[in-house]
């Protein structure tokens, strides 16, 4: 009892000095008003959670670099976090196959406590240092892999276990914390600090901290993957038609981006696979389906690279 009385107040103090956690005095009127000024009062707040993703513009833009060359060389992005955190990861994750196509184990989300922890709060499981790592260890973690924690305190010490873990392994780390000189971001080769100060209801975070991890996250995975020739003048290419809505887009998207009827923008789908890629690199070449595959190959999947080759 008396030591964990110790970590308790040792807790406390860590806490008090964080902004996430600080409080403001000129919110204990809330529950005493409108809606509408409710409404108004947290969209104020929220403004400036925009302005506080971009003052780490650098150290975001070095991250989706270094992200990009681990993907081209054949290596993961992995995110790691706990609770809100960990389930920023999780949808980020969830959202690159249909999006771009992607091996659903090329962008991966770990969140403390596991799969039930996506739903349900799973106790301390944020607490554990050693099971980050252990997942990692399952997944079978290199040096040519990314792997992203993420954590409003900074100092979950589930992400801060397994930022050690991989930086050990000489994987590439990155921190995304919402106070300054965080653990995590010690930890980390590239820290994207994004400082969002007291939430709109003092300690919880999944509010423009996760706002801002989400913000921060979206750029990591787009702005890769459009390096990496996921899209084409500023369109999804490599979308998966996985329902009659996506199918409908990517008959639009060959529409719109090659200037075809809409009957003969869908057989080119049909003769390419599904692939918009394909499709669009055959209307707009007049090549075969297997010359236009071959040529995108050897472009890298890049769709300009590939329609500047048969032109």
């Amino acid at each position: 009892m008396p030591n964990e009385h110790a970590r308790l107040t040792a807790l406390l103090d860590v806490l008090s000095s964080l902004g996430t956690e600080a409080s403001s005095t000129e919110r204990g009127d809330l529950d005493l008003l409108e809606t509408a000024e409710l409404v108004r009062r947290m969209n104020a707040e929220d403004h400036g959670v925009p302005a506080a993703v971009g003052e780490r513009s650098a150290e975001i833009a070095a991250a989706v670099d270094a992200i990009t060359e681990r993907f081209r060389a054949g290596g993961r992005l992995i995110y790691l976090g706990a609770g809100t955190a960990g389930r920023v990861g999780v949808l980020d994750a969830s959202e690159c196959p249909p999006t771009f196509g992607t091996d659903p184990a090329m962008v991966v989300g770990l969140i403390a406590g596991g799969e039930t922890a996506i739903r349900s709060a799973v106790e301390n499981a944020e607490d554990d240092d050693a099971a980050a790592a252990d997942s990692l260890r399952e997944l079978g973690l290199t040096d040519r892999d990314a792997v992203v924690g993420i954590s409003a305190s900074g100092r979950t010490p589930y992400v801060v276990g397994g930022l050690e873990f991989a930086r050990g392994l000489g994987a590439l780390t990155v921190a995304i914390a919402s106070n300054p000189a965080s653990e995590i971001g010690a930890v980390a080769e590239i820290a994207i600090e994004v400082v969002t100060g007291p939430e709109f209801i003092s300690g919880s975070t999944r509010l423009k901290s996760g706002t801002a991890q989400k913000l921060v996250v979206n750029m990591l995975t787009t702005l890769s993957m459009i390096k990496l020739g996921k899209t084409y003048h500023g369109v999804m290419v490599d979308l998966q038609a996985t329902n009659e809505k996506l199918r409908a887009r990517s008959i639009r998207t060959v529409t719109e981006l090659t200037g075809a009827g809409v009957e003969d923008s869908a057989a080119a789908l049909d003769a390419a696979g599904g692939s918009v890629k394909l499709a669009i690199l055959m209307i707009a070449t007049g090549a075969s389906p297997e010359a236009s595959a071959r040529a995108l190959d050897e472009a890298d999947g890049v769709l300009r690279v590939a329609i500047a080759a048969l032109s």
